[in-house]
């Protein structure tokens, strides 16, 4: 493994090289340039003619090997300084005619992609599908962006790209493979509408897509991609679509689930109904999974032998000790039983026995779940018995399976609980929830530790039937110093399994000689002592892996990535890695999803016991700061991208002493484009409201007022409002507290926005107008216009469109003023817009094609969508009804790219209006039930809208 002074290269996507996390400086294009083909045969020989011809193609200067061997020459002595002028260098070395580039494997991210890659299909061999699909992910995901992005395109065009980039698309066909047939699709959709954007011709591509789509409920989706595929084809080859295309075609008219390419369609007793979201949230089985026999079979025989569940909603309450294995037993069922459930599955981790403050609210479980199945964030009530109630009718009809994991008592579970026959709730508590069994008719197991017999089987199942039987007395004594609860014996079977020549009889000896406390999670009556084989596992790991543990304690949960781990162990990400791997190692923590670790509740509650004992407060704090810095410095980065036209807020500066290696700026996430930043937000996205409260929580109220700030951009594109406005309420008390205007100004402005979002318009314009004048006082311009679009926002929603043309005209000239470019961009599409929608056509034009303009220039993909939009709309009333449809294609075409299906409803919906102006009632008529499809999978009330055009006489006509 290189050491911490390695130098580690990326080629796939920007060209990087980082020592010690630092990212080192590489000079030009054409040093970048040579790096990147370097980089690109890694440990082959590159001839200097090659080297040549990729620099400067077919007219090189005289001096071009000279300029070679310079930039040859700043290259070694970037990645080993301090070698002599003269120098060869052990990294670049010459020979064969000319020079060779030397890494170690892992230290250059197109290897670990090939080495990824490969694992992935021999896992695909082997089976199970679903490890395949993870290997296939973590592969796609080393890659940040085109092959050597960055480098200037006339030079980039020479470089050997083709073969990574075919190994690329080759990948997120298999790929889309593996997850079809693991039944985990969600998890290779964006690749494959990246792909499939970048190669509109290839047909397996687009079948693997088509299947993809309906595979997550986007049905009517699939079949647009179908017959646009159909129409390039045609325009572009002048051919049919082959089989491949034709027999995804059928697979998705039939409604049948989709499998792999090739595999054939697999039938499940039911599918969902077009046009709704079908949730698959289920956590991963355990493979491993032993034992329970009868418990399982008391379970499954709820539901009866037959595909059809009972005519009633079925409720299963699994109750037990912590650690006792609840959880694995009911996700291990879950999957047994999910294709009886054709209209998904949703799951929630209620943290009933979280610290205080912690525990899940039934309503945001709501909210999320609502979210999931395609419920529009405005269509979400803010009364938590109307939540339950839309929650209700919108699994009425539906055959929906719901996992609540951890509940605290029944109070906790009874708003979540669906009220529509042909569902199963199952419910995990430490609790006996007899209140459910009483009133809700609940089916109610409780667990016990596992015998004997089972335990052996457990361990036998882990270390290898030959070990265990070869130390009877060893493995009883292991039993018994582990209660038979199946979290300990894994965390001793994961000890044992990491030393193979360990005895048996060792462990239990070292388990003896333990000391353990979390004695307020043993029951009454009952041997067990789970922190003693806790602590032994602790004190089996590194010194650096134990401390990372305590640490982890601070953070909020659910789960962590790797990279905020890191920032709050104060570590860099390649230490800390290792580190998470060696912890789940030996269970002391959970891997949920690729790359998220997280605690058991006991495992958590003992790291936070270790914490306190082995840090002071000092400590705990600075940590708990750098943690926040870490998602303040990527928030902040995802909003620039999400959103360019806003204002950003400054960046702290560490805090005085800060080592510059511990930095949180020497470490943080980088983004190459906005679905990059969309990716790890979604990522992140149970943390981040709770870390603004943890903020405020601990003393940093700077910080909670920035992160609020920052993840403003997000929760407006995914339509996160009620998560937006519980954040920007806990900044604003927090800026308060501070008594700094400027901070107050932005968090009323920015819980305005929420608030308008949500219907409540008269609290918004207070805070709108209150904002403006602490803007005002401050002489703020660019906080001046940011506010003065929202009063238009605001204006336009009760009808007032001079009102908002008034606003928006004066942000435009403030973001002049300023000299803000990507702002004024935006708003000249707005203050366009409101031209529009006053009739003014010419002066709409005027202003969105000057928007347009910028915006291409900016890269703004949403603000150039957005605007072509704007740009039809004018076309259409002035009766340019082609020119009208060309633009309202553009922006259809860009708000597919990113995934955003309401705007693209709203297009669609105008694109028929077009049609029919035209005479078109046929095309009137795909547009409008395109737009129909897509808004009645968001439960949208605009949906009745576009039902009465495809109802009206004109649009009838067209019916065939």
């Amino acid at each position: 493994m290189p050491g911490d002074d390695a130098v580690r290269f990326a080629v796939l996507g920007p060209v990087r090289a980082r020592r010690a996390e630092r990212e080192l400086d590489l000079g030009g294009p054409q040093t970048q340039a040579l790096l990147a083909l370097l980089l690109l045969r890694a440990g082959q020989h590159v001839s200097v003619p090659e080297i040549v011809d990729t620099l400067w193609g077919s007219e090189p200067p005289r001096t071009a090997v000279n300029v070679v061997r310079r930039h040859v020459g700043l290259l070694r002595r970037l990645l080993e300084p301090g070698l002599p002028a003269r120098a060869t260098g052990r990294r670049l070395v010459r020979g064969a005619g000319g020079y060779r580039l030397l890494t170690d494997g892992d230290d250059l991210d197109l290897v670990r992609f090939r080495e990824l890659r490969e694992a992935a299909v021999r896992a695909a061999a082997a089976g199970p599908a679903a490890r395949a699909a993870e290997l296939f992910a973590e592969a796609l995901s080393v890659w940040t962006g085109p092959v050597a992005s960055g480098i200037p395109q006339e030079v980039r065009t020479r470089l050997p790209l083709g073969v990574p980039e075919r190994e690329r698309l080759a990948t997120v066909r298999e790929a889309a493979d593996a997850a079809l047939r693991a039944g985990l699709p969600g998890t290779v959709l964006a690749e494959l509408r990246w792909a499939a954007a970048a190669h509109p011709l290839d047909e397996p591509l687009l079948a693997r897509l088509m299947l993809t789509l309906a595979a997550t409920g986007r049905r009517a989706e699939a079949l647009d991609t179908y017959r646009t595929a159909c129409d390039r084809l045609a325009d572009g080859l002048g051919i049919d679509p082959g089989p491949e295309l034709r027999d995804a075609h059928r697979t998705v008219l039939h409604g049948t689930d989709p499998a792999a390419p090739g595999t054939g369609p697999v039938p499940h007793p039911r599918t969902p109904a077009p046009g709704r979201a079908v949730p698959a949230q289920l956590p991963h089985d355990l493979s491993s999974f032993t034992g329970r026999h009868a418990e399982l079979d008391e379970v499954l025989g709820v539901l009866g032998a037959g595909p059809e569940p009972a005519g009633t909603v079925l409720i299963s309450a699994l109750g037990g000790m912590p650690g006792v294995g609840k959880t694995t037993l009911a996700v291990h069922w879950a999957h047994l039983v999910a294709d009886r459930y054709p209209d998904g599955q949703l799951y929630a981790d209620l943290r009933g026995f979280a610290p205080a403050g912690a525990i899940t609210e039934p309503g945001e479980v709501l909210r999320q779940f609502l979210d999931a199945l395609g419920v529009p964030p405005e269509r979400v009530p803010r009364d938590p018995d109307a939540r339950s109630a839309l929650y209700r009718s919108v699994l009425a009809g539906r055959r929906m399976l719901v996992l609540l994991d951890n509940a605290r008592d029944a109070d906790q579970v009874r708003p979540l609980l669906p009220g529509t026959p042909g569902c199963l709730t199952i419910v995990t508590s430490r609790d006996e929830l007899t209140g459910l069994v009483a009133a809700h008719g609940a089916h109610s197991l409780t667990l016990r530790p596992l015998g004997t017999a089972q335990a052996r089987d457990f361990l036998a199942a882990r270390l290898g039937a030959g070990r265990t039987a070869a130390e009877p007395r060893a493995v009883d004594e292991i039993i018994t110093r582990c209660a038979g609860l199946p979290l300990a014996l894994a965390c001793v079977a994961a000890r044992a399994a990491l030393n193979p020549h360990f005895p048996l009889a060792a462990v239990a000896a070292e388990l003896r000689a333990a000391h353990g406390g979390l004695h307020a999670f043993a029951r009454p009556g009952t041997p067990v002592d789970v922190a003693t084989v806790f602590s032994w596992s602790v004190s089996a790991v590194s010194a650096e892996a134990a401390r990372l543990f305590r640490l982890l304690a601070l953070h909020p949960g659910p789960d962590t990535s790797p990279a905020a781990a890191a920032a709050l162990a104060g570590r860099s990400p390649r230490r800390t890695r290792p580190l998470l791997a060696e912890l789940a190692g030996v269970h002391l923590l959970t891997e949920p999803v690729p790359g998220r670790y997280g605690f058991h509740d006991l495992l958590r509650a003992h790291a936070t016991e270790l914490l306190h004992t082995h840090h002071t407060e000092a400590e705990r704090h600075e940590a708990t700061e750098r943690l926040l810095r870490h998602h303040l410095h990527a928030a902040h980065a995802a909003a620039a991208l999400l959103d360019p036209s806003g204002d950003r807020p400054p960046l702290p500066l560490p805090p005085p002493g800060t080592p510059a290696g511990t930095r949180t700026e020497t470490f943080t996430e980088t983004f190459t484009d906005d679905s990059h930043a969309l990716a790890w937000l979604t990522a992140e996205h149970a943390v981040l409201p709770t870390l603004v409260t943890t903020a405020a929580a601990t003393g940093h109220d700077r910080l909670a007022c920035l992160l609020a700030w920052s993840l403003e951009p997000y929760f407006e594109r995914r339509g996160h409002w009620h998560e937006g406005l519980a954040a920007q309420r806990t900044a604003l008390d927090a800026a308060l507290r501070l008594a700094e205007p400027a901070l107050e100004a932005r968090t009323q402005r920015g819980l305005a926005r929420a608030e308008g979002r949500l219907g409540q318009h008269d609290s918004a314009r207070t805070r709108l107008a209150r904002a403006l004048d602490l803007f005002t006082g401050l002489d703020d311009l660019t906080g001046l216009a940011g506010t003065h679009r929202s009063l238009g926002w605001e204006s336009e929603q009760c009808g007032d469109l001079a009102g908002a043309l008034r606003h928006n005209t004066l942000a435009l000239d403030l973001y002049r003023t300023a000299g803000h470019r990507p702002a004024q961009a935006s708003v000249l599409n707005s203050v366009g817009w409101y031209h529009a929608l006053l009739g003014e056509h010419r002066q709409a034009l005027d202003h969105c094609f000057e928007a347009l303009t910028l915006l291409q220039e900016l890269g703004d993909r949403y603000g150039q969508a957005a605007t072509w939009d704007s740009i039809a709309y004018a076309h259409h009333h002035l009766g340019r009804h082609p020119h009208a449809l060309l633009g309202y294609r553009n922006a259809l075409t860009l708000y597919r790219a990113l995934g955003t299906p309401y705007p693209e409803a709203d297009t669609l919906s105008r694109i028929g209006d077009t049609h029919l102006a035209t005479g078109d009632r046929e095309g009137a008529r795909a547009a409008w039930e395109q737009a129909l499809t897509l808004l009645t999978d968001l439960g949208h009330p605009d949906a009745d809208r576009v039902r009465a055009r495809l109802d009206g006489p004109d649009a009838r006509l067209g019916a065939v």
